[in-house]
């Protein structure tokens, strides 16, 4: 979350992230919280917390951050999947839908604010009070699995960000450590590196697993704050190297199909899927601007840039290594030091990144369960759930060790829903009993259409992929450097 991600990225700004969680006691507990915590004072109450709130410019960074994280990193290869005219041109719509699927969340939000007279309402209870006034009386009595539902994907969606994390730090630092012997000082030159294998990158996956469940202890918010901005500069850094490189010798790109299979463009859509969802953030932000009615604006501004960054490091990224491009572009990077700095960056990043995205589902699980022991069993409980939850990580990524397969899974299954499918639906449950044009109703109908269509093919598509008994999982994840 990502905080989605986030946070972020996502993935990113997990802290903004706190108030999407239930029950609704500790949904509110924790949006205090998180707002006395933002705004740098906890003793203020939540109305002076939103006359002080951020502003403009601090609601675009922290939506910027949100979006940036690992899936950017894969964009080129989903772009390899749908094409190099295809990948951008779908990459720009889907950055446009998801876009105004944000808008419509925020609106619907907004809407039942004005009816209940209440300050903010997060994703989940937006999603109860539309279907509570949705015209079907069923769906009115069972309105509280609204809630239920966006939580489920929320976990399901975070913890995939967890386990995209730990494949991609054992794949970087595999790749590190194979050729650390043969690491040169010199980026100008040609050469073919042959590396020395180490260990298996399921071994590594092992080996990060200590320092992650020391991060996953971290219970503390102003803590993880300072993981959350050692991550930031360091992915800054190694993004802004990155670039330099990739535009720098883009060969003739007329060898490149226009459109590629239709086989593998449910992997792309995953994986386009997964680097927008940032949709978790966008009501936290909302609800502490100075002036909440500047965010659309602002809104659109951030996910256009976002979708920038994409179509430019998708498209360029795939220019420039063209079929040979890997699950991470950070794996195509030449074997000198310069470039091999920038894995190292970007994976002590990731690292700090873990805590965060890690916080949103334990927030969710560990209250409900220890809400139901004594106090003396609470906080052995918490940490027992923590250490569950991060072996569970570990061990789907050691079972799923493919990171452009998690990356489509994760996107498809669970981020399809929270950014495409369940905001068209709402808006109609909440404005349908005012009256709505039938274009309006069709426009949602497709969206949500579009965003089953993509759960359910790009689902199938990467369990099968998975599933097939193929050598693509040795070249995935290979440790081949050309300079």
């Amino acid at each position: 979350m990502p905080v989605t991600k986030s946070a972020q990225g996502p993935q990113g700004a997990v802290d903004l992230k706190l108030d999407l969680r239930g029950p609704p006691e500790n949904a509110k507990k924790l949006q205090n919280k998180d707002s006395s915590f933002l705004n740098g004072n906890p003793s203020e109450s939540p109305d002076s917390e939103k006359t002080k709130g951020i502003t403009e410019f601090q609601t675009l960074v922290h939506l910027l951050k949100s979006n940036i994280g690992t899936g950017i990193l894969g964009l080129p290869l989903a772009v390899r999947n749908a094409g190099i005219l295809m990948g951008p041109l779908s990459l720009l719509a889907i950055g446009f839908i998801s876009t105004h699927c944000m808008y419509i969340l925020v609106r619907c939000a907004q809407r039942f604010c004005h009816r209940l007279n209440k300050p903010f309402l997060d994703y989940g209870d937006t999603v109860m009070y539309g279907l509570k006034a949705g015209p079907s009386a069923w769906l009115q009595n069972h309105a509280h699995w609204g809630r239920r539902i966006v939580s489920f994907f929320l976990i399901v969606t975070q913890l995939g960000f967890c386990c995209v994390y730990i494949v991609f730090l054992a794949d970087n630092l595999k790749q590190v450590m194979d050729a650390v012997n043969s690491t040169t000082n010199s980026c100008h030159y040609n050469e073919t590196v042959i590396p020395t294998h180490t260990m298996d990158s399921r071994l590594y996956m092992l080996s990060f697993l200590p320092f992650l469940v020391l991060l996953a202890f971290v219970r503390n918010l102003r803590v993880l704050t300072i993981f959350s901005m050692l991550a930031n500069i360091s992915m800054l850094v190694s993004l802004i190297i990155l670039t330099q490189y990739i535009v720098q010798g883009i060969p003739d790109p007329r060898g490149l199909p226009l459109v590629a299979s239709w086989n593998t463009y449910p992997l792309f859509f995953g994986t386009a899927m997964f680097s927008f969802e940032s949709i978790g953030v966008v009501l936290p932000l909302e609800n502490k601007m100075k002036d909440a009615r500047r965010f659309p604006a602002i809104l659109y501004l951030g996910m256009s840039i976002v979708t920038a960054m994409y179509i430019g490091i998708g498209a360029l990224g795939y220019l420039r290594f063209g079929n040979d491009i890997k699950a991470s572009i950070t794996l195509n990077l030449p074997n000198c030091w310069l470039y091999q700095s920038v894995k190292l960056l970007y994976v002590f990043g990731i690292l700090c990144s873990y805590s965060l995205q890690f916080y949103v589902p334990a927030e969710i699980i560990v209250p409900f369960a220890v809400s139901r022991v004594s106090k003396r069993w609470a906080l052995p409980l918490d940490l027992s759930i923590r250490l569950a939850m991060v072996c569970l990580t570990c061990i789907l990524a050691i079972l799923i060790p493919r990171l452009d397969l998690v990356l489509s899974l994760v996107g498809s299954m669970s981020s399809s829903a929270l950014a495409l499918i369940i905001p068209p639906l709402l808006e109609i449950t909440t404005y349908y009993s005012e009256g709505m044009s039938p274009l309006t109703i069709i426009k949602d109908v497709l969206i949500s259409i579009l965003g089953f269509v993509g759960l359910v093919v790009g689902t199938y598509q990467a369990l099968d992929n998975l599933i097939q008994p193929t050598d693509h999982l040795t070249i995935s994840n290979s440790t081949i450097f050309t300079q």
